[in-house]
């Protein structure tokens, strides 16, 4: 891959990364409510979904994947209305993820966390247009395809990792302005509200 390529290919990626959707406001909400440390199984289901979403827009599965929107219906009902029942427990301070009167939260299982980011990656009809329309102009046909997809992959998976760990990192610094007011329920809301939108957005699309 030339150097011409890489100057324009990292900055496009960075902006579509960096630009607020489902992913990016989810990283936000549960860096508020569990902290970035836990966050990253979030990322680490989230990415594994970016970088199954880029291989298969890649090979044209993701063509034959659009023709069948009942795929992308169920997954995207299914996730939404778990991400909407999070969002209301959080909401009325319950649940594995809203913060108590201690400042503490019970632990959401790793599974669960990251089945969150795997499921908003992967059902969102918007990041496999995105990857269908951008990643072609990039490939040069005059090297080989296999290099120049994990090269491309890779980079996007870390300019993507990196943009999630701005916006927990968001969250955990707006959680402690509220913490140190013990604006708890506040937050609780906060958090709860963002997190229904996620979901309402991933049926929405």
């Amino acid at each position: 891959m030339s150097w011409a390529t890489l100057s324009l290919f990292i900055p496009t990626f960075f902006f579509v990364s960096i630009t607020p959707g489902m992913c990016m406001t989810l990283a936000l909400t549960l860096g508020m409510s569990i902290g970035v440390k836990r966050a990253l199984w979030m990322m680490l289901g989230e990415l594994a979904g970016v970088g199954l979403v880029a291989t298969l827009s890649s090979i044209g599965v993701a063509a034959l994947l659009l023709n069948y929107p009942n795929i992308f219906t169920a997954l995207k009902y299914i996730g939404g209305a778990y991400l909407f029942y999070i969002g209301v427990q959080m909401w009325r301070s319950r649940g594995k993820m809203a913060l108590k009167h201690s400042g503490e939260n019970q632990q959401a299982s790793r599974i669960a966390l990251i089945s969150q980011g795997f499921i908003t990656a992967i059902a969102n009809p918007k990041g496999w247009a995105f990857f269908i329309a951008l990643l072609p102009p990039f490939i040069e046909p005059t090297r080989s395809l296999t290099s120049q997809l994990v090269s491309l992959i890779a980079i996007i998976l870390v300019l993507e990792f990196t943009c999630l760990l701005i916006y927990a990192s968001g969250g955990r610094t707006l959680r402690s302005m509220l913490m140190k007011s013990d604006n708890v329920q506040i937050m609780n809301r906060i958090a709860g509200t963002l997190m229904v939108g996620v979901g309402m957005w991933l049926v929405a699309t």
